[in-house]
């Protein structure tokens, strides 16, 4: 059997978690949570365009891009 080791952040979340009791609190953590990540994203996308890991040019060649998957009829 397999044992899972969870870590601080997982456990503090499941604390707060576990006083949750009405649809709408759970539906408060999911928008913090959620609004915490965005951020995380927008942060780390500023610091790719401020290195220039990231430029229109790039994003130009990605909406030309045709990523999906070819089946064969």
């Amino acid at each position: 059997m397999n044992t899972v080791t969870l870590t601080p952040a997982q456990i503090h979340i499941l604390n707060m978690a576990s006083r949750i009791k009405t649809e709408e609190g759970l539906n408060q953590l999911k928008d913090q949570m959620a609004a915490y990540y965005a951020k995380l994203i927008d942060d780390d996308m500023e610091e790719l365009w401020e290195s220039g890991q990231w430029s229109d040019e790039k994003l130009d060649e990605l909406r030309e891009m045709h990523l999906r998957t070819e089946y064969k009829s």
